[in-house]
């Protein structure tokens, strides 16, 4: 009796350890396998993080965000990551068509892979530059080579690693807007005046949703194709504004181009798409009165304190009211009661489509 209560003793103890060992056993492999899990998500979660995160910018997938050159460590490698850099054998110098603050601009042809050639104009840096010089003038091109958009200037490349260090962009066949349309004074309708502002807005909208402000939008950097199509150029941050020693009034932290910028701007240097939208009211009015100068031979302190006490540019001749109405909205002291680009495109596609809605005022409009 004794050895068989002794067998049923070792018996249970037996099942009772092997229960205890397959229960150990099954947490063992959950546990390392919740680890392995856990690890496995943690690794694929830092990947994506890391996608995410390029050069220490943060980069949501389907979002494309402007990247300001000059938060690279490295400026140069900005240079390399946004813009192609072209063999100078594909590039042909025909003639000097203007001149930078950097160096020369003239027009010529790239040879492209397939073997075509196209018209283009390229930007020289001059000999003897500085490292510093070098950096301000690369920066247009890590700034642009961003940009993908029928309304904004296309990079085709540039030329760093041989001299005269080039920006090849595509070459615009009419020059500058606001020379463009002083050229032919009158010779356009309204509606196709109207065609070049909602390029410019369209170009201005795409910007602005990229997170980039331009901060100098004017007719003088606004370029025309022969189609007549106006593309935003000139995203330079530091250059000459203008010939006329009147044309930039100088703060601390640089030149102003005040006749173009919102008051905010010149007063607290507060740059934003709001100020952008300010500068496009302006480019209106340049383009209305065909590439008249805003505010004539007033001095730039007499445009400030007009400004402030409520004076804003009239109408041109033959403007109609409802575009002269979108330039006041634009004009507007509160920065955030001024339009967004978005609803200057859809009020220019309205008017395009409606010809007549030119002669309804824009508040019954821009909603």
């Amino acid at each position: 009796m004794a050895a068989e209560q002794g067998q049923i003793l070792v018996i249970a103890t037996a099942a009772v350890g092997g229960f205890t060992l397959l229960v150990i056993l099954t947490l063992f492999f959950l546990i390392t396998g919740r680890c392995q899990w856990y690890i496995k998500a943690k690794m694929k979660s830092e990947e994506k993080r890391r996608n995410h995160l390029q050069n220490g910018h943060l980069r949501f997938p389907g979002v494309k965000t402007y990247i300001d050159p000059d938060t690279y460590e490295d400026p140069s490698l900005a240079v390399h990551e946004f813009a192609k850099e072209i063999d100078p054998s594909r590039i042909r110098i025909e003639r000097v068509i203007g001149a930078g603050e950097f160096g020369e601009v003239c027009s010529g042809r790239l040879k492209t892979p397939g073997k075509r050639e196209i018209p283009v104009a390229i930007k020289t840096l001059k000999g003897g530059h500085m490292d510093r010089q070098r950096r301000d003038f690369l920066r247009e091109a890590s700034i642009m080579g961003q940009f993908d958009h029928p309304n904004i200037i296309r990079l085709e490349g540039v030329v760093t690693k041989s001299r005269p260090v080039m920006i090849v962009v595509e070459y615009m066949e009419n020059g500058s807007l606001d020379s463009f349309l002083r050229k032919h004074d009158g010779h356009f309708t309204v509606i196709q005046l109207v065609g070049m502002l909602r390029g410019i807005a369209s170009g201005m909208k795409y910007l602005s949703d990229m997170g980039y402000v331009h901060r100098d939008l004017a007719a003088r950097n606004i370029l025309v194709n022969s189609n007549l199509v106006c593309k935003v150029s000139d995203f330079g941050l530091s250059r000459v504004l203008e010939d006329d020693p009147e044309a930039a009034y100088t703060t601390t932290g640089g030149k102003i181009p005040i006749r173009w910028t919102a008051p905010e701007a010149i007063a607290y240097r507060k740059f934003s798409s709001a100020s952008d939208a300010w500068s496009y009211g302006i480019v209106m009015w340049e383009v209305m009165s065909y590439g008249e100068r805003p505010y004539w031979e007033m001095s730039n302190q007499d445009v400030i304190l007009s400004i402030e006490e409520g004076y804003r540019l009239p109408a041109p001749m033959g403007c109609p009211a409802s575009l002269h109405q979108l330039m006041l909205h634009c004009w507007q002291k509160e920065r955030n009661h001024r339009p967004k680009f978005t609803d200057i495109v859809s009020f220019l596609d309205k008017l395009i489509r409606n010809p007549s809605a030119l002669h309804t005022l824009v508040e019954d409009i821009l909603v």
